[in-house]
């Protein structure tokens, strides 16, 4: 398989695809989704669901490549692979986050349909929603919380780990080193007792 500095060719290429496809997903989440209303609003998450579906087989192939790949490559690899499968799962989260949103006067009278009967009814159902969606929110900005602090956790893990396997490259570097080092003085030691042994040797003469 061709292989490109760092890894392998076709990795990088699923990288990129995932890349493409995820930014097109958070402009539809971020952009589309929250300022659209009825089918056009309906049309767009299964277009994001759709692509999140793409995404995650892009990862599947991601993980198989990896088996592909030198072991030297593959850690770091891996590394990146774990920041993509976070990625996606936060773009999962996102949009359950979006679509629990109440939507907008022409959605909920769609969804009201034939119970528009009466002031009080209407009122009622008002302030219904309203704590409703209060309480939605609140719920899901706590778990947008969690979500981040876990985000960071996961992120000084994986640089903790960095920092690990540069530290182990070091020592084994330096051991190398210690070893080669090690060899060159009973080399040295050997010379001398040699040197030792004729001078002997000349002076009983």
């Amino acid at each position: 398989m061709a292989s490109s500095a760092g890894g392998s060719e076709l990795f990088s290429n699923y990288e990129q695809d995932f890349t493409s496809l995820t930014e097109g997903i958070k402009i539809k989440i971020e952009k589309q989704i929250a300022n659209q209303t009825g089918e056009e609003r309906k049309a767009t998450i299964r277009a994001v669901e759709r692509e999140i579906d793409e995404a995650d087989e892009i990862l599947g192939q991601m993980d198989m490549e990896i088996l592909n790949i030198p072991t030297p490559s593959r850690t770091r690899l891996q590394a990146k692979l774990r920041l993509y499968k976070s990625e996606a799962e936060k773009l999962k989260r996102d949009l359950r986050r979006q679509t629990a949103i109440v939507p907008k006067n022409s959605d909920r009278e769609e969804l009201l349909g034939g119970f528009n009967n009466g002031d009080d009814s209407q009122s009622d159902f008002d302030a219904s929603t309203m704590d409703q969606r209060q309480r939605l929110l609140s719920g899901t900005e706590r778990l947008g919380q969690s979500s981040r602090r876990l985000e960071d956790s996961h992120r000084l893990a994986l640089e903790t780990e960095g920092i690990g396997i540069n530290i182990l490259s070091t020592l084994k570097g330096q051991r190398e080193t210690m070893v080669r080092a090690r060899d060159t003085l009973a080399e040295a030691d050997s010379y001398i007792d040699k040197a030792s042994k004729t001078l002997k040797g000349m002076a009983r003469r």
